[in-house]
């Protein structure tokens, strides 16, 4: 069992389980030995739910990345492809099995298609002449993945795009079959509320769904009460802004991926006496981060300025532990401090890492440029300068720093001006593409496609009107304490989870003017329960929201919302779900244009 996927009031394990059951289950029907080839991106995901020792016990003896020509030699009855539905990657597999066919003794071939089988992806394989060879052709519906006790994530990379700029529904398609499953498990949810053109489609798509399978009332308790599901595009600006949380600076600076980041490896090396600095590691230091960890857990929703004393007292508590031994004089306290021993060692290290990853963060975060690019994001944010170029984005693009970077910022700031005046517009689009090259104009493009770089409309700024009503913006942030979740942007309050604040208490109707500016419906609907599985809730206990973004969320966002759980009097806890993991610079990145 997972342990940190079952320390919250609901237990993700149990949907972690079912879908070990469903891949064994798969696994079981290719008898005999097996060699798995991956979709390199399914890796990640697929880790998080079954590690090597699952796929060893079902015969698993070999792994390959998917890749074109022939596939490496493999003693084994059976080849499994484990696949997205996607056209090239179905070229590949043709290669492979056409190459295997001429190899000698026959093979059985499969395919896995995640989350879907793909009617035009079958018809190529046709095409290509090899749809026949495979014996069993299934899905895989892996639509959540757990991540944490409280977070799961689709970890699909072109939700955002598919939905906002390509009219493509597939991704909501499978946020409602990802919901359903959680009904099945979990019991149904009985409120819907939403905010969004997305929201309002999955909604009614669930609701379908439900319609469709009237006979199969499944009569589990609910374990939540509520659903909100929001559109990435109702708050276009939080991804935008910089992270201040220990995770979310984390990811921003190495990227998080799948819980795993990579880090440069020189700064884990043990200090030895006169090496003179010798053979230093070449190879990225990888570590998982999840709650499983209790330093980590304790730290990574923290301000980052809040995080050195944390780190600080804990060393100090080590070394006075490790100091015990020396009081140890009995037989029975010597074996009382030896069975405390791997506990305490596995503190030393988890602060040893998180005290080079700080160090890490620190070099960024104190430079003069890390500085400057905050002291424009919060002006923008506050609500000073909004409407003139800007001459820190004007310096960014004369000394060519990364696009992402200048796109961001540029973003930013006609987000937070509902567009940009005409000429303001022209100048900055000129002026990247004459530093960056022309190529960039279809990255432009979907960013006005997708209302985050875009001329203002009949001269009218929204944003002080939702800052004020919202209160996005707070002057006196503790950083240390917080008592608002605008800490985790030090001064902004993400606007997403602010919307989900306001509907636990009082309620959305306090803030209908606000709704009606943002884009999308807002809506509610009810899910009846059969009868006897209505919630009577004890005296003091909270309700259980769970919130999907559609569109993806970034770590800062879920630190706000599980400080919201945390409140004493909050009255709500929130479980976290999304189509991706994201940050303002893999979100900005979705959206660009690859040269040819």
């Amino acid at each position: 069992m997972a342990a940190h996927l079952s320390y919250g009031r609901v237990n993700l394990n149990v949907l972690r389980e079912a879908v070990r059951r469903e891949l064994r289950e798969f696994l079981d029907k290719c008898a005999g030995s097996k060699a798995i080839v991956w979709d390199e991106y399914l890796t990640g995901p697929f880790g998080l739910i079954a590690q090597y020792s699952l796929l060893k016990e079902h015969e698993v003896e070999k792994m390959f990345t998917l890749k074109g020509s022939r596939l490496p030699a493999a003693d084994v009855k059976n080849i499994i492809f484990f696949v997205r539905p996607r056209l090239e990657l179905m070229d590949i597999i043709a290669e492979n099995v056409l190459s295997e066919d001429k190899r000698g003794p026959a093979r059985d071939f499969h395919i896995l298609f995640v989350p879907r089988r793909s009617l035009l992806c079958e018809q190529r394989l046709k095409d290509l002449g090899v749809l026949g060879s495979f014996i069993h052709r299934e899905e895989y519906s892996l639509d959540l993945i757990p991540f944490d006790g409280d977070l799961l994530s689709m970890e699909s990379e072109g939700a955002f795009k598919e939905c906002y700029l390509e009219s493509d529904q597939t991704s909501l398609y499978h946020a409602a079959k990802g919901l359903m499953t959680l009904q099945a498990l979990y019991g149904t949810i009985p409120q819907i509320f939403g905010k969004g053109e997305c929201a309002r489609q999955v909604a009614n798509m669930m609701i379908r769904m439900k319609r469709e399978f009237t006979g199969s009332q499944n009569s589990i308790f609910p374990v939540f009460d509520n659903l909100l599901l929001l559109d990435r595009n109702v708050d276009l600006l939080t991804p935008l802004a910089t992270q201040l949380t220990y995770e979310g600076l984390i990811d921003e600076i190495y990227g998080i991926q799948n819980s795993y980041v990579k880090l440069p490896p020189e700064k884990f090396v043990p200090k030895k006496q006169g090496d003179g600095g010798k053979d230093l590691p070449t190879e990225a230091k990888k570590l998982q981060l999840n709650s499983a960890e209790e330093l980590y857990a304790e730290i990574r929703d923290k301000n980052f300025n809040a995080v050195g004393s944390v780190l600080s007292k804990k060393a100090k508590v080590i070394s006075a532990a490790f100091e015990e031994r020396h009081n140890a004089k009995t037989v029975g306290e010597i074996k009382q401090f030896v069975s405390q021993l791997p506990h305490m060692q596995a503190a030393r290290g988890s602060l040893a890492n998180h005290t080079s990853i700080a160090e890490l963060i620190k070099d960024v975060t104190t430079s003069e440029d890390f500085f400057d690019k905050l002291t424009v994001e919060q002006e923008f944010m506050s609500g000073i300068d909004t409407d003139k170029v800007n001459s820190y984005i004007e310096d960014c693009i004369a000394q060519k720093h990364p696009l992402i970077k200048v796109l961001r910022l540029v973003c930013l700031q006609s987000v937070c001006n509902s567009g940009l005046k005409q000429k303001v517009l022209d100048y900055y689009k000129r002026e990247i593409l004459q530093t960056y090259g022309y190529e960039h104009i279809l990255t432009l493009y979907n960013l006005e496609k997708a209302g985050l770089l875009k001329p203002q409309t009949g001269g009218r700024n929204n944003y002080p009107t939702i800052r004020k009503t919202l209160r996005l913006w707070m002057d006196d942030v503790n950083e240390q304490n917080p008592t608002d979740i605008s800490y985790v942007y030090s001064g902004y309050a993400p606007l997403s989870v602010r919307l989900a604040q306001l509907l636990s208490r009082p309620g959305w109707r306090s803030i209908e003017e606000v709704l009606r500016i943002l884009p999308g419906p807002h809506f509610e609907e009810r899910q009846p329960l059969p009868t006897g599985l209505q919630k009577k809730r004890q005296p003091g206990e909270n309700r259980v929201t769970l919130i999907f973004f559609l569109g993806g969320v970034t770590f800062a966002e879920i630190a706000a919302l599980r400080f919201l759980s945390q409140l004493e009097d909050g009255g709500t806890e929130y479980v976290i779900a999304t189509t991706k993991l994201m940050n303002g610079a893999s979100w900005i990145e979705s959206l660009m244009e690859k040269p040819f």
